[in-house]
């Protein structure tokens, strides 16, 4: 056995985390020494985030102040390359329908290619959040949908206030 420190890396825009992502980061804290929860810095899609990313990392650190092993940290190189930075070997990745699975499968290919020594683990999504996505609960938002239980108090309150200006 190896004294070796065994850290994961979830990685994602988180904008905004959700109890989804939560599920899945604490899930991800009981298997691992440590775990970085990789707030992606730039945008390769369309979308530009609703929230600044000092914000988002301030939601998650907050959202993940009882998991000790869990931090929240930026990046915006490929996820191989921040993983090899901070000594993770893991990447976790949650998938909630096969339109993930697909795209998480590329995506793990890719980065199998890239960094041949970092794996990919796949997590599922626990039942009450394989709907759930950062897209959807902006969307509810924007017409006032309620999503109070879908991400923690003070992204809804927040998520709210930006909607509405």
């Amino acid at each position: 056995m190896t004294d070796e420190k065994r850290i994961a890396v979830c990685p994602g825009s988180y904008d905004p985390i959700t109890n989804g992502h939560l599920d899945i980061i604490g899930r991800t804290a009981a298997q691992f020494d440590e775990v970085v929860v990789a707030v992606v810095n730039v945008s390769v899609r369309k979308n530009q985030p609703i929230f600044g990313i000092e914000e988002r990392l301030s939601f998650i650190e907050e959202a993940t102040a009882d998991l000790p092993n869990v931090r929240a940290e930026p990046f915006a190189v490929l996820v191989v390359d921040f993983a090899r930075a901070i000594g993770a070997r893991t990447i976790v990745k949650g998938l909630r329908a096969i339109s993930d699975f697909e795209y998480e499968l590329e995506m793990g290919q890719l980065n199998r290619m890239q960094a041949p020594e970092v794996d990919t683990l796949y997590l599922m999504a626990s039942p009450q959040y394989s709907f759930l996505s950062s897209s959807g609960v902006k969307e509810l938002a924007t017409f006032g949908g309620d999503i109070d239980s879908l991400v923690p108090e003070r992204v809804a309150r927040r998520l709210k206030e930006e909607l509405t200006r």
